[in-house]
């Protein structure tokens, strides 16, 4: 099941097209503490043959010291590489793994169960396609498990595998396995999970892991490798909504403007009438530029360099859309809310957000609902939200942004929120939808487009009145 290929022998430059060739799966690990996330994925890359022999020697070595699988090799060992993760047999911080075979390239973010670290698991889904939730066999679905799951739903990871570990301990009983699947079941209905995967495993010793069980002939179902491999990534990549998010402006001379970022959705096509947010105004792409040279092209996930033919205002924050499909500009919007900080959120209070390439300041202006993890119920909404709660929140920046409903382009639909006096990371969002709220007579959008046009009438016409502009 590994990468290895006969091509690296007869034909390196053949191996390594085919292998830059493959399409690539970002997944991540979660679940309850001590579901055994470190040890499925040390079994996969050691079932796949893809660990080093000087690795192996040192996870030997480290093995009768620290090891916790007895006599076996303790396979967690290949993840967990901070000392206290070794001391405790738990993991602490997101650990990122790559490996591949024959027919794709994968990403693992093995992420941490206990609740405390909840915001790590959020960190290590926000890229990820597929979710493997570990359920440990003897205890079921848990608090955790339904927190990640949520987790998962709320950023819209589209494959859900939930793998029933340690089997080998309930001795491998089918009964066992069909009870904790129609237990997450009810789970993934409540939480509108529809790819959903169920397999029974033991990555202590590999069943139905890489290789099929002997221990279950009952299951006749794919091994966890066989559904990493099959499961279908294109369907996840937006075609249709044009977004770059200009993050650089290009001027090495006189004679070049180049407008640099990552293409987050759509394709864009030298020709095309692109509209650069928020100032609406348009042009047509003159060029596409990379690093190996120009492209016709340009598909989501590429960095490019796109030049224009007129020479409009465009900076860093911006971003460029198709006319016939723009992203919402405003300053308003409703969204959920992971807290990450031991700080509480609280509204009212001014925090930096981070809205693609865009960079700016706002406040809560109200929390609607705080969600229960444990039953999916909401709570009356409080003036605050603690570490790693989840809510509903609404949004006031202090200056236009541009974004999009994350559930259709996650890319310009997120946020992060950043505390201002620290600068660090405090909140993750996912923006639902523009504020409807009334400012008077007129709703929020209408509201923004009368103070846009009054700060331009007084700019025109009555200079001396900036001081009282909105």
């Amino acid at each position: 099941m590994s990468h290895q290929s006969d091509l690296i022998a007869t034909d390196i430059e053949a191996y390594l097209n085919q292998h830059e060739n493959k399409d690539m799966l970002r997944f991540l690990t979660c679940g309850n503490v001590d579901d055994g996330k470190s040890t499925l994925i040390g079994r996969l890359l050691f079932d796949t043959n893809l660990i080093y022999e000087d690795t192996l020697a040192a996870i030997h070595k480290d093995n009768e010291r620290v090891g916790n699988a007895g006599e076996a090799l303790d396979l967690a060992l290949l993840v967990d590489g901070l000392q206290s993760e070794r001391e405790q047999g738990i993991t602490i911080d997101v650990a990122y793994r790559y490996f591949s075979t024959e027919k794709r390239k994968f990403i693992i973010a093995d992420c941490p169960g206990h609740e405390q670290y909840t915001r790590n698991m959020a960190t290590g889904a926000s890229t990820c396609d597929l979710a493997i939730i570990l359920i440990d066999a003897r205890r079921g679905v848990q608090t955790q498990t339904r927190r990640h799951s949520f987790i998962a739903s709320l950023l819209g990871i589209k494959h859900i595998v939930v793998a029933i570990n340690k089997m080998d301990l309930k001795e491998y009983s089918r009964d066992v396995f069909d009870n904790i699947r129609f237990e997450y079941q009810q789970l993934a209905d409540k939480l509108d999970l529809h790819n959903v995967h169920f397999a029974p495993v033991s990555a202590l010793n590999g069943d139905n892991v890489v290789n099929r069980s002997e221990h279950m002939p009952w299951y006749e179902g794919p091994t966890l490798m066989e559904i990493l491999e099959s499961v279908e990534l294109v369907e996840n990549e937006n075609l249709t909504d044009l977004r770059f998010p200009v993050q650089y402006v290009n001027r090495p001379n006189l004679d070049f403007r180049g407008f640099c970022g990552t293409l987050a959705s759509g394709v864009l096509r030298q020709g095309d009438t692109v509209m650069t947010l928020p100032s609406g105004k348009t042009s047509k792409v003159k060029s596409i530029i990379t690093y190996e040279g120009e492209l016709q092209e340009a598909f989501p996930g590429e960095a490019i360099t796109v030049t224009l033919e007129d020479e409009i205002d465009v900076s860093r924050g911006d971003t460029l859309v198709n006319p016939a499909t723009p992203a919402v500009v405003g300053k308003a919007f409703s969204a959920h809310v992971v807290w990450m900080s031991e700080k509480p959120l609280i509204t009212g209070k001014e925090y930096g957000f981070k809205l693609g390439t865009k960079a700016t300041t706002g406040y809560f202006t109200n929390i609607g609902h705080e969600i229960d993890v444990n039953t999916l119920d909401t709570m009356p909404g409080k003036t605050t939200l603690n570490l790693n709660s989840i809510g509903q929140v609404e949004v006031e920046l202090t200056e236009n942004a541009i974004f999009d409903n994350y559930n259709e382009l996650p890319h310009t639909g997120a946020f992060a929120v950043i505390d201002r006096l620290s600068n660090v990371t405090v909140g993750a969002g996912m923006v639902k939808a523009q504020s409807k709220k009334k400012t008077g007579n007129f709703t929020q959008k209408e509201y923004t487009q009368i103070e846009i046009e009054l700060n331009a009438f007084i700019t025109k016409n009555y200079p001396e009145w900036e001081c009282i502009k909105i």
